[in-house]
C-alpha cells in the first residue's frame, strides 16, 4: 500500500508496548496520534519505566508478557526492548495472535529473524520492522524520481551517517556496545534506517568491502566506526559511512548520483535536487513540501520526532485491515539485518 496514505480504518485497533525508555515513548505517541489506534497497555521488566510511561499515556500496566498476550482488547503489539531481546516476545505475541511491529533491527542475527519470521507466517500475523524514514515526503520523492529513471545511468549511491553518543551514551546501559543485545554498533544500531534506504532505492547488493573499529569509545565490544563499499544487482556502487565519534553530529545523508541527475537527502529534507531534465516548475523547495522540525538523533538518541513512526504504524494497520502486506516487510526488515551483517563480516568485526 501507498506509504503516507490516508487511514480509512473506521474501528481503533487496541495496542501494547513491550519495552520503555525513549523509544517506547515514541510508539506511544505515535499511536496516541492515530485515529485507528488505541493505546491500551504497556509491559516492561523495568516497572517504574512502565508505570511512567502508562501514567503519561493513561493506559494501564501489563504484570507479565503472558497478561498482555491473553488480553483480547491487545490486536497490535509494538516491540521496543533492546535490538538483541526482540526474539522472545515476539514469539509469544505472534503465538497469542497479535500482530506485530518491532522496531529496527528485527533482531541482530539472521537466524533470529528468520524465526520470528516463520512463527508470525504459522500464527497468520502481520509482520514488521520499522524503517520510519521511508515515510518521510522527501524520502518517498526520492523514490519515485529513481524509479521513474529520472536519473539516467546511476553511478554512486552513497550513505553517510556521522553522529556523536558520547561515552556516557553507552555507559549508562549495561545492555549498549554489546553483541549480545546492542548486536553492532554505529551500522546495526544508528545506520540501519540509511542502510534500508539504500537497498529500498537501489535494491540487492552482490558485494561488499568495508573497514570498521573502535576509535572513540572505550570498555564497549561494538564497532563505532566503519567505512564500506557495496556494489548493487544493478551495476551501481555504493559506499556508507558510520560512526558514533562525530561531534557534534550531522544529519543522516543519502545521496544519488547519476548521468541525469543528482539529489542529497539530509534527514526528511533534500537538500540538492537538480536533473538534466526537470518538469515544469521543479524546485528544491517543492521537494521539501512538508520536512519535520527532527535533529534526527545526531547528537542526542531522543532527539526525533514520532511523526514517521505514526505514518508508519497506521500503514501497518491498514495493511492488516484490507488483508495485505505492509510497506515494510518482514523480508524488508530482514535484508537489512543481512547487509549489515555482511559489512560486519567484511571489516571483520564481531562477537569474539
Amino acid at each position: 500500500m501507498q506509504q503516507g496514505a490516508k487511514e480509512i480504518v473506521v474501528s481503533k485497533k487496541g495496542y501494547g508496548i513491550i519495552g520503555t525508555g525513549a523509544v517506547g515513548i515514541i510508539h506511544a505517541q505515535a499511536v496516541q496520534a492515530l485515529d485507528s489506534a488505541e493505546l491500551k497497555g504497556v509491559y516492561s521488566l523495568d516497572r517504574k519505566g512502565a508505570e511512567d510511561l502508562a501514567e503519561m499515556f493513561s493506559c494501564k500496566v501489563y504484570d507479565s508478557l503472558e497478561m498482555m498476550g491473553d488480553d483480547p482488547d491487545i490486536e497490535f503489539v509494538s516491540i521496543c526492548t533492546p535490538s538483541g531481546a526482540h526474539l522472545e516476545p515476539a514469539l509469544l505475541m505472534a503465538e497469542k495472535g497479535k500482530n506485530l511491529i518491532i522496531e529496527k533491527p528485527l533482531e541482530i542475527t539472521l537466524e533470529r529473524c528468520d524465526r520470528i519470521i516463520q512463527v508470525a507466517e504459522k500464527a497468520g500475523v502481520l509482520l514488521s520492522g520499522i524503517f520510519q524514514t521511508r515515510f518521510h515526503n522527501s524520502a518517498i520523492k526520492l523514490k519515485e524520481a529513481v524509479s521513474q529513471g529520472r536519473f539516467g545511468t546511476i553511478s554512486l549511491a552513497s550513505a553517510y551517517v556521522k553522529w556523536y553518543r558520547d561515552q556516557d551514551y553507552y555507559d549508562q546501559s549495561d545492555w549498549r556496545g554489546t553483541w549480545k543485545l546492542d548486536g553492532g554498533g554505529a551500522v546495526m544500531n544508528q545506520s540501519i534506517h540509511a542502510v534500508d534506504l539504500l537497498l529500498w532505492l537501489m535494491g540487492p547488493v552482490t558485494e561488499v568491502k568495508a573497514f570498521g573499529d573502535t576509535l572513540s569509545h572505550k570498555g564497549i565490544e561494538v564497532e563505532d566506526t566503519l567505512t564500506g563499499i557495496m556494489k548493487f544487482d544493478n551495476g551501481t556502487l555504493g559506499t556508507i559511512e558510520a560512526t558514533t565519534g562525530s561531534w557534534p553530529g550531522s544529519f543522516k545523508k543519502i545521496e544519488i548520483c547519476g548521468d541525469k541527475g543528482h539529489a542529497v537527502m539530509e534527514e526528511d529534507r533534500i537538500v540538492t535536487w537538480e536533473f538534466l531534465e526537470t518538469e515544469d516548475g521543479e524546485s528544491n523547495e517543492e521537494a521539501n513540501e512538508e520536512a519535520s522540525s527532527t535533529a534526527g538523533s545526531v547528537k542526542d538518541p531522543i532527539d526525533i520526532g514520532y511523526t514517521a513512526h505514526m505514518r508508519q504504524i497506521g500503514d501497518c494497520i491498514q495493511a492488516q485491515e484490507d488483508g495485505v502486506l505492509p510497506s515494510v516487510t518482514a523480508a524488508d526488515a530482514r535484508k537489512a539485518v543481512e547487509l549489515v551483517l555482511n559489512l560486519y563480516d567484511a571489516a571483520g568485526v564481531g562477537p569474539k
